[in-house]
């Protein structure tokens, strides 16, 4: 966007919302016309010069955000939604929010680290283009199964957020569960894989989800082929409730003794506790025993859930 248009986007943005003036109004100031002022209000709400926060009289969104920040030392953001708001939905007005303060924190120079999945494909769907200078985005686990390649689906996905932000892109070539936890050795030794953890090291913002067995909206390690019967019997039998970029976690938050964790390809919360900024998205009662898993584990410093979900994370 040039200096010009930005500036008559803010322009009309301020007469609109904070001088309380009128489309036709405002176009006359600006020499234009109401339709060009309906453009600009747009804009102005898609690159975040303007935010809208609704908040019902009714939501518990507020208290239940303090508690989950107070309780657990990060900062909440919980999205306001009917009692009666079905998975789909709220995975919706989780996506949307999350967008939106991606858009927000993430700027020129900055490393955005994702891990693929359910939730950041929606959220994809939302994300406003901020153009940016010397921004990177890269893959942080590998999408390959037995079935598939993982590149139409992990590919397009990292490559939507690139798009967004202006942003060079590093995909991450490596399956999500080596077969041999020696072969994910060896492979951390290969240069083109080293290349890629080496822009994994320097990621400012991580943004990922957690994934739930079963329920809900399925998590796509678990609905996509990724796991054999067999992996799933010994997730089971070590308590294993869900998963961040694909590392296994138990209701504790630990993870190291998992046999299976060996073989993934995502960073472990040792290595996420080490990005300044780890943005997490939830939304679904399946997914409240894996999200205090990862509040346990340490890994997320943001937190974007729904008024549902929280209410079922605050009452345990």
């Amino acid at each position: 966007m040039t200096s010009e248009r930005e500036r008559e986007v803010v322009m009309a943005a301020t007469m609109y919302y904070l001088q309380d003036m009128k489309m036709e109004t405002i176009a006359r100031h600006l020499r234009t016309s109401r339709s060009t002022v309906s453009r600009l209000l747009k804009r102005a709400r898609d690159t975040g010069v303007v935010e809208i926060t609704l908040r019902p009289g009714h939501s518990r969104a507020p208290g239940l955000g303090q508690e989950i920040t107070d309780r657990h030392g990060i900062d909440a953001y919980v999205v306001p939604v009917p009692d009666s708001a079905g998975d789909p939905e709220r995975l919706e007005q989780v996506a949307i929010t999350t967008a939106r303060l991606l858009a927000r924190w993430f700027d020129s120079d900055m490393v955005l680290g994702i891990a693929w999945g359910t939730t950041l494909a929606a959220i994809s769907r939302h994300l406003p283009h901020k153009p940016t200078r010397g921004c990177a985005v890269v893959q942080l686990n590998g999408a390959a199964n037995t079935r598939t390649s993982g590149v139409s689906y992990a590919g397009d996905l990292i490559t939507g957020f690139g798009t967004a932000f202006d942003a060079h892109v590093h995909h991450f070539p490596v399956p999500a569960f080596f077969d041999y936890a020696e072969t994910r050795e060896a492979m951390w030794r290969e240069r083109s894989v080293r290349r890629v953890l080496d822009f994994q090291a320097r990621t400012d913002i991580a943004l990922f989800s957690v994934g739930a067995l079963t329920g809900g909206v399925p998590s796509h390690v678990y609905s996509a082929g990724y796991l054999e019967r067999e992996d799933v019997e010994l997730l089971d039998a070590e308590g294993v409730v869900g998963d961040v970029c694909t590392v296994f976690l138990r209701p504790d938050g630990t993870y190291r003794d998992i046999p299976l964790n060996a073989r993934a390809t995502g960073p472990s919360p040792a290595e996420l506790r080490r990005i300044p900024r780890r943005l997490c998205a939830v939304a679904g009662d399946n997914k409240v025993g894996p999200l205090r898993a990862a509040l346990a584990a340490g890994v997320v410093t943001d937190l974007v859930v729904d008024e549902v979900t929280a209410a079922r994370l605050v009452e345990g």
